[in-house]
């Protein structure tokens, strides 16, 4: 069933980027930044096929690609400093967050967001959802688009010639797009127990006090 819906939205990827170009990597990967998981792991290798049939140059994907994310990351940012936070002050309690981790988050950014933004843009699933904390503490727009646009390139330049070099080859094997969903899995999975661990951390001191 999932290896269906991954085929169906790989097709469909295909047929967005082979019918408008470098504007499809665009908008595709602004999709993938605006916290909706669509898979940059199909998008920047097709875009590298292209560039393997000279439709596309290597340098021109990837700057399209990290284009994308600062589109899509914007959206984010700004749906979480004007929607996510008034109801994370408002209801955050009832989901264990307090005002004063609210607050301790905001100081983490203002210290360490920069970095944040830089490297959560290079790893799989945290790279789509970044934006939304970077949005709730808002970081300093400016800074935000540079450190969006410098960590998502080498991302989107680094799938992009993997494509390149396996050329033909890469929609007929699909190893390296399992070993990717792969390691989204393992991200993932990590992301949840952290989620969990917050939880129950959470509750436990809530009984305590």
């Amino acid at each position: 069933m999932i290896d269906q819906i991954i085929s169906a939205v790989a097709s469909w990827i295909v047929d967005v980027i082979s019918a408008t170009g470098y504007l499809g990597v665009v908008i595709l990967m602004a999709i993938e930044s605006a916290c909706i998981p669509l898979p940059s792991e199909v998008i920047m290798p097709f875009a590298g096929y292209l560039v393997s049939t000279g439709q596309f140059s290597l340098i021109g994907a990837a700057t399209a690609g990290a284009l994308g994310c600062n589109v899509g990351s914007t959206i984010a940012y700004y749906i979480a400093a004007y929607g996510g936070r008034p109801v994370l002050e408002r209801w955050g309690e009832y989901i264990l967050i307090s005002p004063a981790e609210i607050r301790r988050a905001d100081d983490f950014f203002v210290r360490y967001g920069s970095a944040t933004v830089f490297f959560g843009r290079l790893l799989p699933v945290v790279r789509t959802f970044i934006a939304f904390p970077a949005g709730l503490a808002r970081m300093p727009m400016l800074k935000f688009q540079a450190y969006t646009f410098l960590g998502s390139w080498p991302w989107c330049f680094a799938l992009a010639y993997i494509g390149y070099v396996l050329g033909a080859r890469w929609n007929s094997d699909p190893t390296f797009r399992k070993l990717f969903h792969d390691f989204d899995a393992v991200i993932a999975a990590v992301l949840v127990a952290g989620f969990a661990w917050f939880v129950w951390s959470r509750w436990r001191e809530r009984r305590r006090s």
